[in-house]
């Protein structure tokens, strides 16, 4: 037994610390070197200060506002430490129920738009953060936002289409719109001007 006891102590040390000290720390080590922005969490600053994460959504309620994606997290909508879905399945009469309050509460906030809804602004998704909707979820909102601002709707539609990202490497994905970063543009935009992306 104490032959055994010896060696099987020596390799729980080793693999200790190269599983636990040395590989974490190289890992860490690469990922501040090569990607940097995104191992500190992709922060989006405004005027010097974060205000959120590119990878987490955040409720915005306002009308001059985008909305983002439903977020079925708890006891918060979009808490990163509570990752998690609805878990309702497709038949869950609860679930049908949910989509048709956020239907409601859409076409409220902008009467007479009489748009179909899209999907993503009325389910939420698996994580519960996505910080992206479709642009075709910005652009069923972008009538409700331009008269919230007084702005042209071109305008708002323009800026949309200047923020929605292509599909990664032209294949992977869907088209997305981050609306922390539209929201952003849209507080900077000067009436009757678009500005560039520069304005994240």
């Amino acid at each position: 037994m104490s032959k055994l006891l010896r060696p099987s102590l020596v390799l729980l040390l080793v693999l200790t610390a190269v599983t636990g000290v040395l590989y974490p720390l190289a890992v860490t080590g690469l990922a501040q070197l090569i990607f940097p922005r995104q191992a500190n969490g992709s922060l989006v600053e405004k005027d010097g200060k974060p205000v959120g994460s590119a990878l987490i959504g955040q409720a915005f309620t306002e009308p001059k506002y985008f909305w983002g994606r439903p977020s079925a997290t708890a006891p918060n909508a979009y808490n990163a430490g509570a990752s998690s879905g609805s878990n309702l399945g497709p038949t869950n009469p609860a679930l049908a129920e949910a989509a048709r309050q956020r239907i409601v509460a859409l076409r409220r906030a902008d009467p007479g738009n009489e748009a179909p809804v899209p999907v993503d602004l009325v389910t939420a998704s698996g994580s519960g953060l996505d910080p992206q909707i479709s642009p075709a979820a910005a652009q069923y909102q972008a009538a409700r936002v331009a008269r919230a601002r007084g702005l042209d709707m071109a305008q708002v539609r323009a800026l949309v289409a200047r923020y929605t990202s292509g599909r990664q490497f032209g294949v992977l994905g869907e088209p997305r719109v981050n609306v922390l970063q539209l929201n952003l543009a849209l507080d900077a935009m000067p009436a009757g001007s678009v500005p560039g992306r520069d304005a994240r």
